[in-house]
């Protein structure tokens, strides 16, 4: 079958490669087959999820500018998880702190329940297109059991456990915290409406397996049922669930799941308690090498792997959905330092790329039903340009981690058969990462006259290396369809990369107007040429590129319908 080849080499001859390199440039040749007309299911938005440990943060000029672009990426719109909802203070924002003063108490102990504050995260939130994922937590200091010291002063390079104060204990009256949980849900079905809060997720705390609970095991399942009780109570169609632990969860996890579907319900008396949704955390474990970053994409795979069998080894949760709800190449988003820097560039987004490739292969494996993976990354208000924070935005600026989102987002439909012959197979880099070959891989869609197909190139090794040359087959096009208009998006060095920008700008600390605006739209997600017309023949075509290291490239085939 004549193969008709997009040429795109041009665009790529001013990529920088090492001097070791120069002549290997296409020394990787990987072939990729997509098969439109092989269905693997629906493919899922997982991508669709975030969150953060500062909420305060969401009405603030660069959160209310990134919450509009996240809001952009779906017309269900994503979702958003945050930490401190609960906690006493007047909403003054903090690294790896936030408040909203929902709960205090007169000098008689009644409860005084003010809304203002969250009602602000929940509203700028919605008018962004962005929806609630609630997290009921932390502890109001006048219910907490241990309320002094109370806010922490935690900071970039401080032990992190000093972070665990009096937010984090157990209630003194476990029927005060119910209440109170009753009283927000009745609020927000007041405020936004039954149709609208039917849609959220709503679940208890967070990581109470580790230090963010000072308390037992047994008074975590009492606080969560005593909540959930509450909500329902509110709100009987209300989507409930949790734990959100730390990590796959382990025994606490199991136990959690037991105590909710066959245990005696604390707070009503009667057997278990509802899980509309199951939840844990999955994170990578990078490790500085002298002088580059090794990332743990195994670590992450594999806490994933455990959390979908231990949720599929009970048949009551088989089909229950599931979020992974902080879901990252590494631990805390607030922590700096030379071996996190990589965040800001292709490092993150070609490892977002691979590692959400690999959250639908593991859902297919455990015949599990995932439904989302969130991001803990959001933005930091007021802090240096590209700081190496874990985050989706620096001042305002898009980083290439975004625009891989963008890219997920044109995805849509049904999941196809897509082939590489560089992709590191599922059991290979759940063991043992990417510390050999690259992994060059796909993910493919298709949906009304549309085919979509991302490309990446990753390594756990922060390292330069050769360019892949791609040859990319495309079948399954409908009979008839004659020619479709390909557009090719692409994150590398030169496209999609504010970083990158700012770096050729001379790092400048701060940016005049002209200067941010050329990094607005160096933010952006791109396309390294215009779209061009391919003719099909008998349901086939084919395109070559250069890819290069750490670059993703989505390409999007369109034809009349």
């Amino acid at each position: 079958m004549p193969l008709t080849t997009y040429a795109l080499l041009a665009a790529f001859v001013s990529l920088a490669l090492p001097a070791a390199h120069a002549e290997d440039r296409y020394s990787l040749p990987v072939k990729i087959h997509v098969d439109a007309a092989e269905s693997h299911g629906p493919l899922k938005e997982i991508y669709r999820f975030f969150g953060a440990d500062e909420p305060n943060y969401a009405y603030m000029k660069d959160g209310k500018k990134l919450l509009k672009h996240l809001g952009e990426l779906h017309t269900e719109g994503p979702y958003f998880r945050t930490h401190n909802l609960m906690c006493t203070g007047p909403g003054t924002p903090a690294l790896k702190w936030g408040s909203t003063n929902m709960y205090r108490e007169d000098a008689n102990g009644a409860p005084i329940y003010d809304w203002e504050i969250v009602d602000l995260i929940f509203d700028t939130y919605l008018e962004s297109g962005v929806r609630p994922y609630v997290q009921m937590g932390f502890m109001p200091e006048a219910m907490s059991s241990k309320p002094t010291p109370y806010q922490h002063a935690w900071r970039p390079g401080i032990r992190y456990d000093r972070v665990y104060t009096g937010w984090a204990y157990p209630p003194k009256d476990y029927e005060k915290w119910g209440e109170l949980c009753f009283q927000w849900a009745a609020h927000c079905v007041e405020r936004y409406g039954r149709e609208e809060v039917e849609k959220w997720y709503w679940q208890t705390w967070n990581e109470a397996n580790i230090g963010y609970w000072q308390g037992t095991a047994e008074e975590f399942y009492k606080l969560h049922d005593y909540a959930i009780a509450g909500v329902l109570k509110a709100l009987p169609t209300a989507r409930v669930g949790g734990p959100d632990t730390a990590g796959w969860g382990g025994e606490f996890a199991k136990r959690f799941y037991e105590h909710n579907l066959r245990g005696t319900n604390f707070a009503t008396g009667e057997r278990g308690s509802r899980l509309d949704f199951v939840s844990f955390h999955a994170k990578g474990s990078p490790k500085w090498q002298g002088d580059f970053i090794r990332m743990g994409i195994a670590n992450q795979l594999q806490e994933i792997d455990r959390g979908f069998a231990l949720v599929g080894s009970f048949p009551e949760l088989k089909n229950t959905p599931i979020v992974i709800g902080e879901s990252d190449p590494e631990g805390c988003a607030a922590c700096q330092g030379k071996d996190v820097s990589y965040r800001n560039g292709t490092m993150y987004s070609s490892y977002t790329a691979a590692s959400f490739a690999r959250k639908h292969d593991l859902a297919d494996k455990h015949g599990i039903n995932l439904e989302g993976a969130l991001s803990w990354s959001f933005t930091f208000e007021d802090q240096a340009y590209f700081a190496g924070f874990r985050q989706m935005a620096s001042n305002g600026l898009d980083l290439p981690v975004l625009n891989v989102m963008r890219m997920f987002s044109k995805m849509d439909g049904t999941r196809v058969a897509a082939e590489s012959d560089h992709q590191v197979p599922l059991d290979a880099i759940v063991k043992d990462g990417v510390r050999e070959r690259p992994d060059i891989g796909t993910l493919a869609s298709r949906r009304d006259s549309q085919i979509a197909v991302m490309v990446w190139y990753y390594h756990d090794d922060d390292l330069p290396g050769p360019n892949a040359h791609i040859s990319l087959d495309v079948a399954g096009f409908p009979s008839g369809v004659a020619t479709a208009t390909v557009t090719h998006h692409r994150v590398d060095a030169f496209h999609s990369n504010v970083y990158t920008e700012w770096q050729r700008m001379g790092s400048p600390v701060a940016p005049n107007e002209q200067q941010y605006a050329q990094l607005e739209q160096a933010s952006a997600l791109a396309k390294v040429a215009d779209p061009a017309t391919l003719p099909i023949e008998a349901g086939h075509t084919a395109v070559t590129f250069e890819l290069p290291r750490q670059g993703v490239s989505l390409l999007v085939f369109n034809w009349p319908e």
